[in-house]
């Protein structure tokens, strides 16, 4: 596959947000893909961009006649793209550029993009559901739950039953807010999930009604200050010890599957001995890892996960996202593909989850752009079933 050239635009993300959208134009017809936009960002990823969407936009123009001469034929050619653009583009439009070559390549070969991947890969990824939402995500007038995200997690025996499971569960959960919170009104937030008043005891004592695994994205960098963890509902500080106690006593007492970003994104030490003491839970890494092959190495060194999130457009390079794919499974951590906050139209985190094995696939419950996602990959499930 040849490129001919290669240019970019803006566009509008599902929180009204410019992101990135990348064209590129080769022998065998026009690709594109668009990266999504975090806003519960961990300070060790790597930059959406440069300097701005806007000079990446023009950087990609500039470099357009660069790509003339490259020949791409497999997904490790990717690495010929790394070495022209390295330094001069965000991870952002690295990862929207990669996914519309990916794209182009696919086309050539007449393959799926996951065929590019791995071929024999057999494992479909269990879909992690945001149901209910506070911290960063959610903005509401009065109270809401100092954690981030409330997670549905159901173990059907396909990704389509997942699916239409978590969207049943989903609408029984807002009878029961409605029971419990006398001011929820419905709404939802940046990832579709449901707005609430309550704090995230409340919440988990209203989940457990639905007999079904239950996790947590806790997000705990978002409040964490001076070495404590400031919580709003209710107002309280806790040290990281008390934090400690807390998450140990949720899990406990509601028998939590999942636990993301418990503690702060730099306290390795805490995650392990989380771990140590729920070793049948999911503790798992994102702020503290951020699809970093370095970071997951160190985690693992210091036994502090079981898990870890992979957010390709933290680091915008899938040569990347392939390394740290191959060590969690040579470590036992188990991968789990992540859509963002600020989500686009865009599918490929499908293709990339199953190629890549992935055990779990974090992408909200309903909203279009969620959805669709969701969608691709119950359509690969039934081209290879």
């Amino acid at each position: 596959m040849i490129i001919k050239g290669v240019s970019a635009k803006s566009i509008l993300n599902s929180r009204g947000e410019k992101t990135m959208q990348l064209f590129i134009k080769t022998d065998f017809g026009n690709f594109s893909a668009s990266a999504p936009s975090g806003k519960s960002t961990g300070k060790h990823e790597a930059k959406p961009y440069r300097k701005s969407l806007e000079e990446d936009i023009k950087t990609i123009k500039k470099f357009s006649d660069y790509f003339s001469e490259e020949i791409l034929e497999g997904f490790e050619d990717l690495k010929r793209i790394e070495d022209i653009v390295e330094g001069h583009i965000g991870a952002n439009t690295l990862f929207a550029l990669e996914s519309a070559a990916l794209k182009a390549i696919a086309k050539e070969m007449k393959k799926e993009i996951w065929e590019l991947i791995a071929l024999n890969t057999k494992k479909f990824p269990r879909l992690v559901g945001n149901c209910i939402g506070g911290g960063k995500h959610s903005t509401i007038g009065g109270k809401k739950p100092d954690f981030q995200e409330f997670l549905l997690i159901p173990n059907m025996k396909s990704a389509r039953e997942n699916f239409e499971k978590n969207k049943k569960l989903k609408e029984e959960t807002k009878f029961l807010l409605k029971n419990k919170d006398d001011k929820f009104k419905g709404e939802k937030n940046d990832e579709d999930a449901w707005k609430t008043n309550l704090n995230e005891k409340e919440v988990f004592d209203a989940l457990k009604k639905l007999e079904v695994p239950v996790g947590m994205d806790v997000a705990a960098s978002s409040f964490f200050k001076r070495k404590k963890y400031h919580y709003e509902n209710p107002k309280l500080d806790r040290t990281i010890e008390e934090q400690f106690d807390y998450i140990s006593n949720l899990i406990k007492n509601f028998g939590l599957f999942y636990i993301e970003d418990p503690f702060e994104e730099e306290d390795f030490e805490s995650f392990a001995k989380l771990l140590k003491k729920f070793p049948d839970s999911l503790i798992v890494g994102d702020d503290l890892t951020v699809t970093n092959s370095k970071l997951l190495e160190k985690a693992i060194k210091l036994k502090s996960i079981n898990a870890v999130i992979v957010k390709p457009n933290q680091t915008g390079s899938l040569i990347e996202v392939k390394k740290v794919c191959e060590l969690a499974k040579k470590n036992n951590i188990k991968i789990v593909f992540s859509h963002r906050s600020g989500e686009t139209n865009e599918t490929i985190l499908a293709d990339l989850a199953f190629g890549f094995g992935a055990d779990f696939f974090k992408c909200g419950i309903t909203g279009k752009e969620r959805e669709i996602k969701i969608k691709r990959l119950i359509e690969i499930e039934k081209s290879v079933r």
